[in-house]
């Protein structure tokens, strides 16, 4: 694949296991419709939702995509009094990404992840690489070596 997102890049070059598909569509598409397009299990893809605490601080949580955050739980593994999601015109100044193609990984600064505890079961996970219609397929423990992170329960 000659098209690189960031999130490719820094996988590259720290030189971590991972697959990447490109699902032929430049509009975004949900989880369930790009686990179709990759012949991919759904419950493998994986979303990544940006948000902000009520302290002013972001944070990062992936989760399944056919799934909603609880975003109680969220604001409890933040240690947080209340967390909501970030507005979409946010998202692109944020984190330079857009709304659809949020990667966790290569974001313009590393905000505090979380990713659910489900994938803890998963060998590897299906994710955005950053760019509408790509996706990056890997280990969470891979994962763990581009971006820290927490396992915690988000669904509701």
């Amino acid at each position: 694949m000659p098209f690189k997102t960031n999130a490719m890049r820094v996988l590259d070059q720290k030189k971590i296991p991972h697959k990447t598909y490109e699902l032929g569509n430049t509009e975004a598409v949900s989880g369930v419709e790009a686990a179709r397009l990759m012949g991919a299990d759904p419950s493998k893809v994986y979303k990544t939702l940006v948000t902000v605490g009520a302290s002013k601080q972001h944070y990062v949580f992936v989760m399944p995509a056919d799934s909603e955050l609880d975003l109680k739980k969220a604001a409890k593994a933040a240690g947080e009094k209340n967390i909501e999601m970030v507005k979409s015109k946010e998202l692109l100044p944020l984190t330079g990404y857009v709304h659809g193609g949020c990667s966790p990984i290569g974001m313009k600064k590393l905000f505090p992840t979380f990713v659910d505890e489900s994938a803890q079961a998963l060998d590897s996970f299906i994710f955005s690489a950053g760019k509408i219609g790509y996706q990056i397929e890997m280990a969470p423990a891979d994962l763990l070596k581009v971006v820290p992170f927490s396992f915690a329960d988000l669904k509701s």
